[in-house]
């Protein structure tokens, strides 16, 4: 069978603040993280992955160990941040012709792997809303014909490389040069293959990019659309669940509470009593959410405290925070414009009419405090009482009148 490998060593700078705890691979979606989304839909296909890591790679390590499922898994370290070209060639030496090359960070499917390993070489082809944050791919017939990094101008249906290949080894005899970032870039190993012969492609609408941390809200609402209701957990009189909810066994949903999915509600948490959980959302393991808090397409992390009378719009909320009573997390502009967020210092538009905070783990948040759309808030922030955090610096701290 073939091998794959997963680039996974990146430091993730642009999904801070949340890769300030983990790398970016290890960020969750619904009851798993993307590392191990990507594993399961490798599953059948390839005996062995390798995965090249390097930021805080302890921890990938330490989740998905020596076998996953099933699939052999070796680990190969890019001590220096040099690349993706860098970071796959160091692989090489464990592959022995053809293989998958997948990036660590974004999601994939087992449909289209399956479909992409039909013709050899070939790549996986996406379409989003904003292509010229892509490596964007000229195709010609069945071909591609050219690739172009994130171009100033480009067509709103152009397809963009989604960074998943089926390759021979030999690709690795082609010589790169650094680019102007500094970096091997794979994309020129690409390069060089369409000069020498044709590379098919395969177009998903299937693939979810994460590159920022309202990405992962995107891909929540995807991946939660296909869940069906499971009430496992504890229900108290009163309480109404509407559509796909899952209730892990453990949780509790108190009192009157209304939950509307689709919602996924993990083992030991505890909702309500008057709780409101709308659509979208997910409530991790052991937190604990008060009574009269509404939370609407928010990813709510494991053992988090969220004090009663607080609203939770289209937000990510880490690990072990702690809100405190009366606490707003808007997620709409007051002129209802797009949501932007410093991202690297630099202003970013989210793309989101809806956007509300990423609060990293470990932070305490005070009473009757509010955060403006497009917060990020680095772990182990304390936020005193009655703040309005209304943006980031440039160099991501906050601004609290």
């Amino acid at each position: 069978m073939l091998k794959a490998v997963i680039l996974a060593a990146g430091n993730g700078l642009r999904l801070r603040p949340l890769t300030i705890a983990r790398p970016k691979p290890l960020m969750r979606i619904i009851d798993k993280t993307v590392l191990e989304h990507n594993l399961d839909s490798l599953k059948g296909i390839v005996n062995e992955v390798i995965i090249v890591v390097g930021y805080k790679s302890e921890m990938i390590r330490d989740l998905i160990k020596d076998n996953y499922r099933g699939i052999k898994i070796r680990y190969v370290v890019q001590e220096e941040q040099l690349g993706t070209g860098d970071a796959a060639k160091k692989a090489s030496e464990f592959i022995d012709d053809k293989f998958i090359l997948l990036n660590g960070d974004d999601i994939y499917f087992k449909e289209d792997i399956k479909k992409c390993i039909k013709r050899n070489p070939s790549i996986l082809l996406g379409k989003v809303d904003n292509p010229s944050n892509f490596g964007v791919v000229e195709c010609q017939e069945k071909f591609v014909k050219n690739l172009v990094e994130k171009p100033e101008i480009v067509p709103e249906q152009s397809l963009v490389n989604t960074g998943l290949y089926y390759l021979d080894k030999s690709i690795f005899d082609l010589r790169i040069e650094k680019s102007s970032r500094g970096e091997y870039e794979f994309t020129d190993y690409i390069r060089g293959l369409i000069l020498n012969e044709r590379l098919s492609y395969h177009e998903t609408d299937r693939w979810m990019p994460i590159s920022y941390p309202w990405n992962l809200l995107s891909a929540n609402e995807k991946l939660l659309s296909g869940i069906k209701r499971n009430i496992a957990g504890s229900v108290e009189k009163g309480a109404l669940i509407k559509g796909a909810v899952v209730v892990e066994k453990g949780a509790v949903i108190g009192f009157n509470s209304y939950l509307e999915g689709p919602v996924y509600i993990k083992k030991g948490a505890l909702i309500g009593p008057n709780a409101v959980i709308r659509p979208k959302t997910i409530i991790g393991e052991e937190s604990q959410i008060g009574s009269g808090v509404e939370i609407k397409n928010s990813i709510i992390g494991d053992k988090v405290n969220i004090r009663h009378l607080s609203y939770i719009g289209d937000s990510i909320i880490d690990d072990y925070c702690n809100i405190g009573a009366g606490t707003i997390l808007a997620n709409l502009r007051f002129d209802k414009k797009h949501v932007f967020a410093i991202v690297k210092g630099k202003k970013v538009d989210t793309e989101r009419i809806k956007f509300g905070s990423v609060v990293g783990e470990k932070t305490e948040i005070g009473v009757n405090s509010s955060l403006m759309p497009g917060v990020l808030v680095n772990p182990g922030t304390r936020i005193k009482p009655h703040s309005l955090v209304k943006r980031n610096d440039e160099e991501n701290q906050l601004v609290i009148q």
